[in-house]
């Protein structure tokens, strides 16, 4: 957890050691980076709001150097920030002034999407795209591509149902698993990022398609 304000990260802290997790708690950037690099954490809660560096220059930090799902906590409410840290790959974004209990939530809620299943077998294939759920790896005709946990579970609900097109509200309702407030730009971030993973051409998509007004879908043909 990356707060800079005490009574805040005492709030998040007792909330969330109470909950059942262990907690490791940093008040900067650079403790932040130090303790994720050699803690190895489950999950990172950052606020954006650090004395020594923005809180997105972390996240892309994080993302460069190790494969964790982050939640962003700030008072940063402007949906540019949002955006911008979505598009970074953060996995949920809480603006203060908040609900502990509905960060707890959130959290639960990212680490079950990013938990490894258990189904040995579980292999999802749609078009040349292949998805080991087990082993959390994703092939796009025989190239390895590395996606956020987050970019995984999108791809994998689109690819278990091909030619269906799903709204952005229960994609949101996939990738988050709880039922907080939809904000569907969230969505279209995600996209954007898993389109310029994964697509071979940027601009003409091949595998997600967009249908106007409702939302996406993966190819089937």
């Amino acid at each position: 957890m990356v707060e800079d304000e005490p009574g805040i990260a005492r709030l998040v802290h007792d909330y969330l050691v109470r909950a059942g997790f262990a907690v490791v708690r940093a008040s900067s950037a650079g403790e932040a980076l130090a303790a994720a690099r050699s803690s190895t954490p489950a999950l990172v809660v950052l606020d954006l709001g650090l004395p020594d560096r923005d809180g997105l220059d972390v996240v892309r930090d994080l993302r460069d150097s190790i494969d964790v799902p982050i939640v962003i906590l700030t008072a940063r409410g402007d949906e540019t920030d949002r955006v911008v840290g979505l598009e970074l790959g953060a996995d949920d974004y809480v603006v203060k002034p908040f609900s502990p209990k509905e960060l707890v939530a959130r959290v639960r809620a990212v680490l079950r999407r990013t938990a490894v299943r258990t189904t040995a077998s579980d292999v999802v294939e749609a078009l040349d795209v292949v998805i080991d759920v087990v082993r959390h790896r994703v092939t796009v005709a025989d190239r390895s591509v590395e996606l956020t946990a987050t970019e995984f579970v999108l791809l994998e609900t689109l690819a278990r149902e091909p030619g269906r097109v799903f709204t952005r509200g229960q994609l949101l309702d996939a990738v988050h698993g709880v039922s907080f407030e939809s904000y569907e730009r969230a969505i279209d971030a995600h996209v954007k990022n898993l389109r310029r993973k994964i697509e071979p051409t940027r601009g003409t998509p091949r595998y997600i398609e967009t249908v106007h007004g409702v939302g996406y879908r993966l190819a089937d043909a």
